[in-house]
């Protein structure tokens, strides 16, 4: 009776942290929505002062706008590749606990 118990203990633990993991990937992987969305609205920001340049060339202020720019989407870029590498990881921790979980069921 009380190894039952323990292993109930156990897998609410588990589950607990699975429930606990999952909700950061979900809200790792809105980050990364939400990045991707903002690279969108700078990417168009960037053909904007690109298309300006071809109409009206050059100047001081357009170049620094599209430097600008093109500075925000990198960083952007960045941003999203280190978000897909903790979504990633909270991936893999959610498979150990499954794997742990998978394990406590195969006991019984």
């Amino acid at each position: 009776m009380m190894a039952t118990s323990v292993k109930a203990a156990t897998r609410e633990v588990l589950l607990d942290r699975r429930l606990a993991l999952v909700g950061n990937v979900s809200a790792l992987t809105a980050e990364a929505l939400r990045l991707n969305q903002k690279l969108a609205g700078v990417e168009m920001e960037v053909l904007r002062v690109e298309l300006e340049i071809g109409r009206s060339g050059t100047s001081a202020q357009l170049v620094q706008d599209l430097h600008e720019a093109e500075e925000s989407a990198e960083a952007i870029v960045n941003a999203r590749a280190a978000c897909e590498d903790h979504i990633a990881a909270a991936e893999g921790e959610v498979a150990d606990v499954d794997r742990e979980l998978a394990a406590t069921v195969n006991e019984d």
